[in-house]
């Protein structure tokens, strides 16, 4: 069954990144022998989603390079799966290093447990600010396709998170909560809250990519481990 959890967490993170990218300027996805290239070259979008995959064993960082090249993009990153050691090898020859790093995690949508609350549809201009993320962000996205759900206390938010359902996997991307609400099962509540939504829109599993400090959490509400995602970039950007 991992095998098929890793497949379909791959799939919906590439498909989340198309649909970004029909709402940016100039964007797109090319799906290259062993690499997806997302290439975003306008403002806002531009410094958050320049990402390319690589599959493993894949000889595509040259691949990957020419398309940002093309586009003028300088600053991008490569993500790769822990277990695949010749890739690795490839980026770290070309004078990349690892940024950071997440672990894959996936489950099933049975026996899910209830959330200890109830999350409500936030806002997007809400969410960014939030988030932290850059104002008129997809601005232009189909938002109700990306199904935020927010937490509030005293009307502010306080813990949110995003998710994307494609082919039956519900992709939850983004949770987060604000320093002063943290250790109080916010997180987990919201995440149960995507579960259960998800299930009810008709998906049958969910996957997603942990912080380090959010991987127990994960586990506790039945996620498991994929592996590590690694994020090289070029040294110097």
């Amino acid at each position: 069954m991992d095998l098929d959890l890793n497949r379909r967490s791959r799939a919906n993170l590439l498909a989340s990144w198309e649909e970004y990218a029909r709402a940016s300027a100039g964007a797109a996805v090319h799906h290259l022998p062993g690499v997806s290239v997302a290439v975003f070259p306008s403002e806002p979008e531009r410094a958050v989603y320049n990402n390319a995959f690589l599959e493993p064993g894949a000889a595509a960082v040259a691949a990957m390079e020419a398309v940002y090249r093309a586009a003028g993009i300088g600053d991008f990153a490569a993500w790769v799966h822990e277990s695949d050691g010749p890739g690795r090898s490839r980026l770290e020859q070309r004078g990349y290093a690892v940024a950071e790093h997440t672990r894959a995690m996936a489950r099933e949508l049975v026996s899910l447990p209830r959330p200890g609350l109830v999350p409500e549809p936030a806002g997007w201009a809400e969410y960014l600010a939030f988030a932290g993320l850059p104002a008129g962000l997809l601005a232009t996205a189909d938002h109700t396709a990306l199904h935020p759900l927010a937490v509030r206390e005293g009307g502010v938010i306080v813990a949110a998170a995003l998710a994307y359902d494609h082919c039956g996997d519900c992709g939850i991307y983004n949770v987060a909560t604000a320093p002063h609400a943290r250790r109080r099962g916010l997180a987990t509540a919201l995440t149960l809250a995507q579960l259960h939504a998800a299930a009810g829109r008709g998906c049958t599993t969910a996957s997603l990519q942990s912080s380090p400090m959010a991987e127990r959490v994960y586990a506790g509400v039945g996620f498991r481990d994929l592996g590590r995602i690694l994020e090289y970039r070029r040294v110097g950007h």
